[in-house]
């Protein structure tokens, strides 16, 4: 993997460039829908990419691991082939979800010990399987394993979980540099900033993988319920303290206002469930606010979904009609409306990009936030 900056915003931290993989370029700043099983719920892979103009998307290993299973992705030739997407991929190495199963896993040196939330199974992930696995997925960018820290946490609970993930990022990272890829292509490895809401841990992390010297960094463990206020905090620490000319992932975030926020604080990637998982739920994200497509004041309102999108089912179905689908719980539903959120989430990232590019970021952000925070 390759990232060049292409331009810089001269009143922020924001900037432009191109990541280069196995599997094509990525425009930065980018957002990636999440396809935690193979596939973004709802969204047939054409979609995808000729509507929705994705450059990436997103495989969990935690879910693939189990299902279909690693056998399964090694005999088909990696997850490109089994799904069909030919564009990068990048997977998630399973410590968000291992978080998740709280009541179902221990944490120690050697890695995590799990039980599936499928059949109960007993498994464990260390640093080093987790390489393996993610080799065997085959994305084209493959993360550390780390612990994700709840929020709230105390600090002697954060310090402790950062010395698992910095122990785990060194065993990783040795792993990754003394294996082979196992199809045609290399991959690149991120490993991930952590230290909960704490300043002086997150410097410390920064410090930490900084010097690992990988060819980008991640942030993870800020999309946990901490307030925002917060987040942004930590976000501007780590903009002084993470190699500038490296690429910037910031993990499970968030809403199209923590998007264009993280953007000026220098973050480059970004992916969340939101659009998709909103979506199915009747919430639709637009330039003008938020739609809770269940009102009853859509019912007689036959306007397009989005006069402003650009996808084919902005332009073609209406709100009144996409407002029954849901009603009445028709499969057709989630799909017209996550291609909409998506559409639109990939389509702010593109405004970023371009205002970044004309050297007004600031005042179209400045703008654009309290519109995309309106609920209508």
């Amino acid at each position: 993997m390759f990232f060049k900056i292409e331009k810089k915003d001269a009143k922020t931290s924001a900037r432009s460039g191109k990541i280069y993989t196995a599997h094509g370029e990525i425009e930065t700043p980018i957002f990636m829908p999440v396809g935690t099983c193979g596939t973004v719920k709802a969204v047939h892979i054409t979609e995808l990419e000729k509507d929705i103009k994705a450059q990436i998307i997103l495989g969990n290993t935690y879910h693939l691991y189990l299902r279909p299973g690693i056998e399964v992705l090694n005999k088909v030739g990696g997850l490109h082939n089994f799904n069909g997407w030919n564009k990068p991929i990048l997977t998630d190495s399973g410590g968000f979800q291992i978080f998740s199963l709280a009541q179902n896993r221990k944490i120690t040196e050697e890695g995590a010990i799990f039980r599936s939330h499928i059949d109960g199974s007993k498994h464990l992930f260390t640093a080093e399987n987790i390489v393996d696995i993610q080799r065997n997925i085959g994305a084209d960018i493959i993360m550390a394993f780390d612990e994700c820290t709840p929020f709230p946490c105390d600090k002697k609970y954060a310090e402790k979980s950062l010395e698992y993930t910095h122990n785990w990022l060194i065993r990783g990272w040795k792993k990754h540099k003394n294996t082979d890829f196992i199809y045609d292509y290399q991959q690149t490895f991120f490993p991930i900033v952590q230290g909960s809401v704490f300043p002086e841990l997150r410097l410390k992390s920064a410090k930490f993988i900084s010097d690992i010297g990988a060819e980008a960094n991640a942030i993870g463990g800020l999309s946990v319920g901490e307030p925002t206020e917060i987040m942004y905090e930590i976000l501007d620490i780590l903009n002084e303290n993470l190699p500038k000319d490296k690429a910037r992932y910031l993990m499970g975030v968030g809403t199209p206002a923590n998007i264009l926020e993280g953007i000026e604080r220098g973050i480059d990637m970004f992916d969340c469930v939101m659009p998709t998982r909103n979506a199915r739920n009747g919430m639709l994200f637009t330039e003008d606010g938020t739609i809770n497509i269940k009102n009853e004041k859509w019912k007689y309102d036959f306007s397009k979904i989005d006069e402003k999108g650009d996808t084919f089912v902005d332009k073609f179905y209406t709100k009144a009609y996409l407002r029954h689908l849901i009603i009445c719980n028709e499969i057709l539903a989630a799909q017209i409306s996550s291609i909409h959120n998506l559409g639109f989430y990939l389509r702010l990232v593109k405004m970023a990009r371009e205002h970044i590019n004309n050297g007004d970021f600031l005042n179209w952000k400045n703008e654009m936030i309290p519109k995309i925070m309106k609920r209508i």
